[in-house]
């Protein structure tokens, strides 16, 4: 088993930056902004033959009470129970704070071992960097710096000795990576809970509560799946603050990198400029797609149908994907979502073989041949699949620039139908053969 790092420490102390670090990433963001990460936010380092597991952690704020710096101290409270190595967090510009004292008294009663590291430490000595934290008596204190590098390696191998070097011998199996997205406040965090069975992600009713995007293992029917819980993203107008600016820029990403995307939309309230936009960014990247219309409970039979109606309007573009009616709060539909989900990740990575292919495309040439241009009738001889996720069909053949739109619209339904394509764009590319006596 990784052992577990856990970073902990006031706000704005760096350890998003260190995080970065040790995980080679971007995935966690960064901005001089305090409290800026909210979550528990997982990541795997590697050091020589050691791998490890780091969890980067929000604020932790020992005198809150309720609200939601409560809630982050609560989840770091849970990192620190899962943690083998904590990393305590300190600035070496401000150095010893009331917060930090704090923070101190609740990892003793934490029973883990604590390295006290004092970051931002560059240009200084490391003694002098040092030297006030001793009275924390927490252990001897690090100087590093986790925005340069400087003594970073240093305390990773000071930290992971006691654990063996013996590289994890059975490589991670293949699994899909679902995003969950959405506008604010459609209850994208407490779908994240609902399938996982525990309060993963802060799940908050106040709208934009997630600003980073957080992966979170789990396994659901003995398949394993990594969940990439999103920021809600707000009309362009409505992006006011530097952090919600960053969000956006972690959504796009995280529908880049996953394999499937759920598009959460929330019944109760009309369906939005904005839910089309991002259907449509989706579409764009050829993510599988699985829409989950949310807070399903508790409506109308007339208001359902409503819904049904305005779906249809703005949404229709995205045809090939399933929609689920689901509540997240009351984890009702979650099966059935789950089950699209598997099928739209088999479709998006389905090889097709070029025999079928090819054998379809005829099919369908047959039963309604292409349009002239002019005097020009496109021909198409055979097909073969150009990539994955989304599957591109590449179709060879003359005068195929001539082919107009509907009729790719036409043969994309027919592969769809022979390969029960279901949840994932399909891409169809024309080439056409050259001329031998174009030149002549």
């Amino acid at each position: 088993m990784k052992p577990i790092l856990v970073l902990v420490g006031r706000p704005n102390v760096g350890k998003s930056t260190l995080f970065n670090r040790l995980t080679r990433t971007r995935d966690a963001l960064v901005a001089e902004l305090p409290g800026l990460t909210r979550d528990r936010h997982y990541g795997v380092g590697q050091l020589g033959g050691k791998s490890f597991v780091v969890i980067d952690t929000g604020g932790l704020e020992p005198v809150a009470k309720e609200g939601l710096l409560a809630q982050m101290a609560r989840q770091t409270l849970t990192a620190i129970a899962e943690a083998d190595i904590i990393i305590f967090l300190v600035d070496a510009r401000e150095g010893v704070t009331s917060q930090d004292k704090r923070i101190t008294d609740q990892l003793r009663r934490a029973g883990r071992r604590v390295w006290l590291v004092v970051n931002k430490a560059e240009g200084m000595k490391a003694a002098s960097a040092c030297a006030e934290f001793n009275e924390l008596g927490i252990g001897e204190p690090i100087a590093i710096s986790a925005a340069h590098g400087e003594g970073v390696r240093e305390l990773l191998e000071e930290a992971l000795a006691p654990y063996d070097g013996e590289e994890e011998a059975e490589a991670e199996s293949r699994h899909p990576k679902v995003a969950i997205v959405g506008r604010p406040n459609v209850g994208k965090s407490t779908l994240v809970n609902a399938l996982v069975g525990e309060e993963r992600v802060i799940a908050f009713d106040q709208p934009g509560t997630t600003r980073d995007s957080i992966q979170v293992e789990f396994v659901l029917r003995d398949r394993h799946y990594t969940l990439i819980d999103t920021a809600g993203l707000r009309r362009r107008g409505k992006v006011f603050e530097s952090v919600e600016k960053f969000s956006v820029i972690k959504t796009l990403q995280s529908i880049e990198a996953a394999n499937v995307v759920v598009l959460v939309l929330d019944a109760q309230q009309d369906f939005s400029e904005q839910d089309a936009h991002l259907a449509g960014f989706i579409l764009e990247q050829g993510r599988a797609l699985v829409v989950a219309v949310n807070k399903w409970d508790g409506m109308s039979e007339e208001a359902r149908e409503q819904a049904k109606r305005s779906l249809a309007r703005k949404l229709g573009f995205i045809s090939y994907a399933r929609f689920h009616y689901i509540s997240a709060m009351h984890s009702r539909g979650l099966t059935a979502l789950f089950a699209s989900v598997d099928k739209a990740y088999k479709a998006a990575n389905i090889k097709l073989s070029t025999p079928r292919l090819t054998r379809t495309l005829i099919a369908a040439v047959e039963q309604q041949v292409p349009p002239r241009k002019g005097m020009i009738r496109p021909k198409m001889r055979y097909a073969h699949q150009g990539g994955m996720n989304p599957p591109i069909v590449v179709v060879h053949g003359n005068a195929l620039g001539a082919v107009p739109e509907s009729y790719r619209r036409y043969l994309e339904s027919k592969f769809r139908e022979a390969f029960e394509l279901q949840g994932t764009p399909l891409r169809i590319e024309f080439r056409t053969g050259r001329n031998p006596y174009a030149d002549s």
